[in-house]
């Protein structure tokens, strides 16, 4: 367990410097900081609540996985996982029907 930690350790850390290497051999004024990196997004601008409840409470938005709000990596989006359990407890009951 402790190998899995360092490797997941070392592989954000190298996806986080990535990023940051990537926005900054940008020229200053085209730099956003937020985009993906390796096919992972990444957003190191400040949060803000709009942007938090964007990524992990959005029953408009389809995916489960949705881009961090600040960070590397995505978030859970709970309002989807919701609507999924939701689904399949309704198709769960009409079966039993």
């Amino acid at each position: 367990m402790k190998t899995i930690k360092r490797f997941l350790f070392f592989a954000i850390a190298a996806t986080s410097a990535a990023a940051v290497i990537q926005e900054l051999s940008q020229p200053q004024e085209q730099r956003t900081w937020h985009g993906t990196v390796f096919g992972i997004p990444y957003d190191f601008r400040v949060p803000t609540f709009e942007r938090i409840k964007e990524s992990m409470w959005n029953p408009e938005d389809e995916r489960l996985f949705t881009p961090r709000p600040f960070g590397v990596g995505w978030s859970l989006n709970i309002a989807r996982l919701l609507q999924m359990v939701r689904e399949t407890s309704e198709t769960d009951s009409d079966d039993g029907a």
